[in-house]
């Protein structure tokens, strides 16, 4: 079996592009024990199906994707502890910063991503994240995430079909036997704009289920009734491409609790004019990094974030791109 897929089925790692640093990093595997071990040197070897493997650093298969060492670095190097805090992940992704978080003890994670289906099940499947999917998060605001959070927490409630409800009493007289007589008393028989009514009203609804107008009912499911989904946050970081922070720190300062901070990954070739990045997305000129800095410091100064820390990311970029992180606090 190839290696890299080998790793994926065997549960070494989470993906073939993770199971391909990891062979990068080192794997070797031997069929017994006191047998040689045998050096995997490229993705392709083959690795006999019943054969012990060993790592030579595990460190890329600690979390779901390298993201979560990114963020590890991040927190080591601050000092922040993230334990029992409520956090929101802006571009989830396949959820290597959630994962960092839950291992760093947070006790509940919110997800936020444009796109679609990207959540790692592992993560998907843990109580303790809510992934948000489809939610641009630069014109997010807490009542939308809030709604969204719903969405994603619950499931629609099919009405019934209904084709034996009558009209409110129509044929009142026939709860007298059939007998109408001189003293029947006809005051609560429907009247024949009641029925009318009543046909107008099954009509509109038939109409609405055809053009998909008719209002949704959802109910949260199974052992999620619970679940907080306060759009406020102890603590809010993320990993965002192809869009300044620019223009997504607006909309998350709002879902930051007072003196609440906020550790967000920098990319510099999103940051940048076009003419500024090199061939194949690269930064190369390093003086172009201060202008990304100060960029974002006055970012941050404008939606009333204070900037207590600029730092190098632990680990490049996956296209060799040099990264940064900015932590910030918001103000009472």
């Amino acid at each position: 079996m190839r290696a890299d897929v080998y790793l994926v089925e065997k549960g070494h790692a989470t993906t073939r592009s993770q199971a391909q640093r990891l062979i990068a990093a080192g794997v070797e595997w031997r069929l017994a024990p006191g047998l040689p071990w045998n050096k995997v040197a490229k993705n392709g070897d083959d690795i006999p199906e019943m054969a012990e493997v060993q790592l030579l650093d595990a460190a890329e298969a600690k979390y779901i994707s390298r993201g979560g060492l990114k963020l590890e670095g991040a927190l080591t190097a601050t000092g922040l502890k993230v334990a029992g805090l409520r956090c929101l992940d802006v571009g989830q992704s396949t959820g290597g910063f959630t994962d960092c978080l839950l291992q760093q003890g947070a006790v509940q994670v919110i997800g936020v991503d444009v796109g679609h289906a990207q959540l790692h099940e592992r993560l998907r499947s843990d109580a303790r994240v809510v992934c948000v999917e489809g939610l641009n998060a630069r014109s997010m605001t807490a009542d939308s995430l809030r709604d969204a959070c719903e969405d994603a927490l619950s499931e629609i409630v099919e009405e019934e079909e209904d084709n034996d409800t009558q009209p409110s009493a129509p044929y009142a007289w026939m709860r007298n036997g059939g007998l109408v007589d001189d003293d029947y008393d006809d005051s609560d028989d429907a009247k024949e704009q009641d029925i009318e009514d009543f046909k107008a009203e099954r009509a509109a609804k038939a109409k609405a289920k055809v053009d998909g107008s008719m209002p949704v009912q959802r109910k949260r499911r199974e052992g999620l009734d619970n679940v907080d989904i306060t759009p406020e946050f102890d603590f809010i970081t993320g990993d965002v491409s192809f869009i300044s922070l620019t223009l997504i720190l607006p909309a998350l300062v709002p879902l930051l609790k007072a003196k609440g901070q906020l550790l967000m990954l920098v990319k510099p070739q999103f940051e940048l004019q076009p003419g500024q990045v090199g061939k194949g997305g690269i930064v190369r000129d390093p003086a172009l990094y201060g202008e990304v800095e100060q960029r974002i410091r006055d970012c941050c100064q404008t939606v009333g974030l204070k900037v207590e820390k600029w730092m190098d990311s632990a680990i490049e970029g996956g296209d060799g791109n040099r990264e940064f992180f900015v932590l910030a606090r918001r103000g009472k």
